[in-house]
C-alpha cells in the first residue's frame, strides 16, 4: 500500500523516523480492511506540550496537553481523496508516559500512531462498548507488529518476573 505521510516534528526530542511511523499506519489499515483511496494521505505532527494544550484548548476546551488528537478529515467524495487527517503528538508527554508505565518509548509510540489512526477511520471510545472493541484492535495490531498489550504494564515498583 503506498501512504502519503507527511510528519512535522516539531520538538528536538527523539522520536520515531518516518519509515517506522509509516510501517505502523500502513499495518493498521491494511489489517482493518479499510476501503480507502489507492493513495491514502495522513499528516502528523509532533509538539511539545504546549502546542498540545493550545490544541486541546482550542479543540476540545479542555485544559493541558494530551498524548495524541485525531482530527479527522472530510473530504467531498467525489474528490475521491485519500486524505484520512492529521495526527497532533505531544513527544514530551509520550516520553513521561512511558517512563510511568514502565514500557519502551517506541512502544507506546506505536500504540499512539495505531490509537489515533483508528481515530481517524471513526473508531471511538466515549462508551464502554466502544471502548472494549477499539482496545482489543490496538492490542491486536500491536501484537502482530510484536509490541505487548498496551492496557498492561508494570508499573516501577512491580519489577519484572524472570
Amino acid at each position: 500500500m503506498n501512504l502519503l505521510l507527511s510528519v512535522d516534528r516539531e520538538v528536538s526530542l527523539q522520536s520515531p523516523d518516518d519509515e517506522a511511523i509509516g510501517h505502523w499506519v500502513v499495518s493498521a489499515l491494511s489489517r482493518l480492511h479499510t476501503p480507502l483511496s489507492p493513495v491514502p494521505e495522513l499528516s502528523i505532527r509532533i509538539t511539545d506540550r504546549e502546542d498540545a494544550a493550545q490544541f486541546n484548548h482550542t479543540y476540545r476546551a479542555k485544559p493541558g496537553a494530551t498524548n495524541v488528537l485525531s482530527f479527522p478529515a472530510d473530504p467531498p467524495v467525489e474528490s475521491q481523496s485519500g486524505l484520512l487527517g492529521d495526527l497532533v503528538i505531544c513527544a514530551p508527554l509520550v516520553k513521561q508516559e512511558a517512563s510511568e508505565q514502565n514500557k519502551s518509548e517506541e512502544a507506546h509510540w506505536a500504540h499512539l500512531i495505531i490509537h489515533g489512526v483508528l481515530h481517524l477511520l471513526g473508531h471511538d471510545h466515549q462508551l464502554t462498548a466502544e471502548a472494549e472493541q477499539m482496545e482489543a484492535l490496538e492490542i491486536a495490531l500491536l501484537s502482530e507488529l510484536g509490541f505487548p498489550n498496551p492496557y498492561q504494564h508494570e508499573t516501577p515498583s512491580e519489577g519484572k518476573q524472570p
